[in-house]
């Protein structure tokens, strides 16, 4: 009897799709943060740690800073008196809002 290879399909070779979305988006604060961005164009980050309740500042930078390194979130410093920094979405990440959106109205639901 001759050996044959056996066929491997697309989820041998590579990562589930879903699970590293899960990677890049998962987590406790990195979709709230998200979902606050998507509601204004840009956020200051005193502006963005008021609005999500029982975020610590060092959570906050390590989310930010992971979801800037993803290309989620675009960072954008200030020079000026006084220097401030402010928060948006990338364009890469306009494309997940509908998506949350969706999570959204389900969590209503349920």
């Amino acid at each position: 009897m001759e050996n044959k290879p056996v066929e491997t399909t697309y989820y041998h070779l590579k990562r589930c799709p879903v699970e590293l979305a899960l990677e890049v988006i998962g987590g406790k604060w990195r979709i709230p943060i998200l979902w606050k961005l998507s509601d204004a164009k840009t956020v200051r980050y005193n502006e963005l740690k008021r609005s999500i309740s029982g975020i610590t500042n060092t959570m906050l930078t390590r989310s930010l800073q992971d979801l800037e390194r993803h290309g989620l979130v675009k960072r954008i410093e200030y020079s000026e008196v006084p220097p401030h920094v402010e928060y948006s979405l990338t364009d890469t990440c306009q494309r997940l809002i509908p998506a949350l959106k969706i999570i959204n109205e389900w969590g209503k639901s349920i």
